[in-house]
């Protein structure tokens, strides 16, 4: 009776493991930082979102984009100060892509690239 405890303590330990190592992956941000600027910031796809001028499939991207950024870790500076800034850009791109009135001026101060580039790159 006790090699049936152990092994069923055995096989839930190797179960719980191998959740956590899915569920960490999972987690994983789909985009790397610098992905998310080439494309966001470099590729205009920011500004057209700012402007009103971007499809409903560009808007989906955009928050998609930011909501990676956001899970990345940065290159230095204070983690607290990241998550501030990368949760403002989030939620403006989210406002801006739901056609919020001023959002798209909310999400160019938010994207505000001297104010991360300088804490945390």
């Amino acid at each position: 009776m006790r090699k049936v405890w152990i092994a069923a303590m055995v096989m839930a330990f190797g179960w719980l493991a191998l959740s956590a190592l899915t569920q960490a992956e999972d987690e994983k941000p789909k985009h790397t930082t610098k992905e998310v600027m080439k494309l966001a910031h470099k590729g205009g796809l920011m500004k057209k979102v700012a402007d009103g001028k971007a499809t409903e499939e560009e808007k989906k991207q955009l928050v998609e984009l930011y909501t990676s950024l956001a899970g990345n870790k940065p290159k230095k500076g204070d983690a607290a100060a990241w998550k501030e800034k990368t949760d403002a850009v989030v939620a403006a791109a989210k406002d801006a892509a739901a056609g919020k009135e001023g959002a798209g001026a909310l999400l160019t101060k938010a994207a505000n690239c001297m104010g991360c580039h300088s804490a945390h790159k």
